[in-house]
């Protein structure tokens, strides 16, 4: 009975802001963008690497090359051709093809308590309130261990791993991420709204959401991340302060990250995947997503970066694929769109992904009340933050404990420079920055190692062993850099 609650709380406490459970209005938002536009955006997967001449078949096709992914053999096309996709069945080099539907974050809005952000603007160190950090680094002790780098004698701090943060883009002028911002990449191309040129160096984070995640990973100021002096590279994939994206663009941004050889990457967002979505009457294959996504994790890890996503916070189990299906539709019927088939976080579900599903600041048997959940799909979890125990037991706002959130980095150009929020976005980065200094101090480590080492040091909450909530248990910093196993 308690888990019908939560499913029905989530799809009412978007105004509120702790989860953002109504995903149909931005998707039926973004379906209206799409079209507004006049082309749609396709993304292709060849049978093997792009073969010569790919640009010609895709003109005689109707159509045109937006984007070349040939590390995966994909690319983005735009087209105005009703038979667009029918032409592309001709092309024998073509493994699959399907139009892209735009995605929104899915993400926790902004919590904020007035009284609290001035009084937290007020004073230097934020220590004291980074329950998070003080748990996972077992209250500063790692940080004795490995901070991700260290100070030259000219005082420049020199890092030993870089975390890839694959996201809104972040605040380049804050003071607490300015030493280890180490550049980035706008994958967002020209036109996708008023402010977007296409300039490869916008990373300016317009939603907030990447500065909080990175805060998390590698603040090193009033606040302090999992790893301070961790290097961070940002690769900024969402457009528009409603943060809309496009899959093909993340998929862009893995491969750039590995490219650019991050040692981690970190995706704090979750796409769900299925055979089928039908958006008013017109079927949309996910079939070529789904393909490059696979190639484009495979692609990482062979360049010996480990990858972590979020689980999502929709209070799911991720073992039973038609329940989850079953729940994306009660939402998104109202707006003239259904899902077939069983489905699937994407990329959290994916093989060599390490899945990360929220914990919280009271309990140690429960996860945060949001936080998707899968004795086969959840490999750690990581403090998500949210309400305190009255909020989850009544779900009534007057019960609210804002203490229980996460606090991190935003941009100071939207109005503070630290900020609370909440969720599965949240508890990524923390598994990511203890990724990082496993990987500044044992930098021969394959992804497959230090993704053993992290669950092998977890500390074991909830029932003995691996289970549903919390995976091998809660990743911990300095057991893992201890080398501490259960």
């Amino acid at each position: 009975m308690k888990k019908v609650l939560v499913k029905t709380m989530l799809s009412v406490t978007v105004g509120f802001g702790i989860v953002a459970g109504g995903a149909a209005p931005s998707l039926a938002a973004e379906n209206q963008l799409s079209k507004s536009e006049g082309k749609s955006l396709y993304v292709i997967a060849f049978k093997n690497e792009l073969p010569k001449g790919y640009e010609e078949a895709i003109k005689k096709a109707g159509g045109r090359v937006v984007k070349a992914l040939p590390e995966v053999g994909g690319i983005e096309a735009q087209s105005d051709n009703p038979a667009f996709l029918s032409n592309l069945k001709k092309v024998p080099s073509i493994e699959v093809a399907s139009k892209e539907i735009p995605l929104a974050l899915n993400q926790p809005a902004m919590i904020q308590n007035t009284a609290q952000t001035t009084a937290l603007n007020q004073q230097g160190s934020l220590w004291e309130e980074q329950w998070d950090t003080q748990r996972v680094t077992n209250n500063g002790k790692s940080y004795e261990i490995e901070t991700g780098g260290y100070e030259n004698e000219k005082g420049e701090t020199v890092h030993k791993a870089v975390v890839g943060v694959i996201d809104t883009g972040i605040d380049p002028t804050h003071p607490d991420l300015q030493k280890n911002l180490i550049g980035g990449r706008n994958l967002v191309p020209a036109g996708m709204d008023e402010t977007e040129t296409g300039d490869p160096n916008d990373i300016v984070d317009r939603n907030g959401h990447g500065t909080h995640v990175s805060g998390i990973i590698a603040a090193n100021g009033n606040v302090k991340g999992v790893g301070p002096d961790l290097g961070i590279r940002t690769y900024r994939v969402f457009f528009s302060d409603q943060a809309l994206t496009l899959p093909s663009f993340i998929i862009d941004g893995i491969i750039e990250a590995a490219n650019d050889k991050v040692d981690v990457i970190n995706m704090s967002l979750r796409l769900y995947n299925t055979s089928k979505t039908i958006i008013e009457g017109e079927t949309y294959k996910t079939t070529a997503d789904t393909l490059l996504w696979k190639r484009a994790i495979q692609y990482a890890l062979k360049n010996d970066v480990t990858v972590v996503a979020g689980s999502g916070n929709e209070s799911l189990n991720l073992d039973d694929k038609n329940e989850v299906t079953n729940y994306l539709n009660s939402l998104y019927e109202p707006y003239g769109i259904s899902l077939k088939g069983p489905t699937t976080v994407v990329p959290a579900q994916m093989p060599g992904v390490i899945n990360v599903s929220a914990s919280n600041k009271w309990s140690k048997a429960e996860l945060a009340f949001y936080s998707n959940y899968g004795n086969s799909a959840i490999d750690v979890a990581a403090p998500g933050g949210d309400f305190g125990s009255k909020y989850a037991e009544t779900f009534d706002p007057a019960a609210a404990d804002f203490s229980n959130l996460i606090l991190s980095t935003w941009p100071t150009y939207l109005g503070t420079p630290y900020n609370y929020n909440a969720g599965t976005s949240m508890a990524t980065p923390q598994v990511a920055g203890i990724a990082g200094v496993i990987k500044a101090a044992h930098p021969e480590l394959k992804p497959s190692q230090v993704s053993a080492v992290i669950k092998q040091t977890a500390i074991d909450y909830g029932k003995p062993g691996q289970d549903a909530l919390y995976g091998s248990g809660e990743a911990n910093a300095y057991r893992a850099l201890m080398n501490i196993k259960k």
